[in-house]
């Protein structure tokens, strides 16, 4: 019995080392970014897609028009950059539980509720732009 639980273990140690270095940096999209509370967990807004977006890596979603999706985070973008923001889609596929959280382009999007302004300014980490 012991040596079983000695493999468990060491199986588990090893899935999560190889999570771990599976795990991909990617770069920032910007330096700052606005939120409803200082941990962007709280939605600032609702949106619905009126343009489909296909993400081009592991740091966006994919969106298409119709959808709705709840927004946790407004990227203020650097000179020259993109407008994204970080949210996630709401859909038949996540009827009782949050999509995956992820960036799109802002222009693709009509916020149809606002709940609270982004108040919260923050630099981003290498964290916000993380790929597992």
């Amino acid at each position: 019995m012991v040596p079983l639980l000695h493999h468990g273990l060491l199986l588990l140690t090893l899935s999560s080392v190889c999570r771990r270095t599976s795990s991909v940096p990617m770069e920032k999209l910007a330096s700052s970014k606005l939120c409803a509370d200082k941990d962007c967990s709280y939605t600032i807004s609702v949106a619905r897609a009126i343009s489909d977006f296909t993400a081009p890596d592991c740091r966006f979603i994919n969106i298409k028009s119709g959808q709705m999706i709840y927004v946790y985070s407004k990227l203020i973008p650097e000179e020259g950059g993109g407008v994204f923001w970080s949210g996630s889609v709401y859909s038949d596929r996540y009827v009782d539980q949050m999509g995956l959280i992820g960036y799109f382009p802002s222009n693709l999007v009509t916020e149809m509720q606002v709940y609270q302004e982004g108040t919260e300014k923050m630099p981003t980490t290498n964290l916000d732009f993380h790929c597992d």
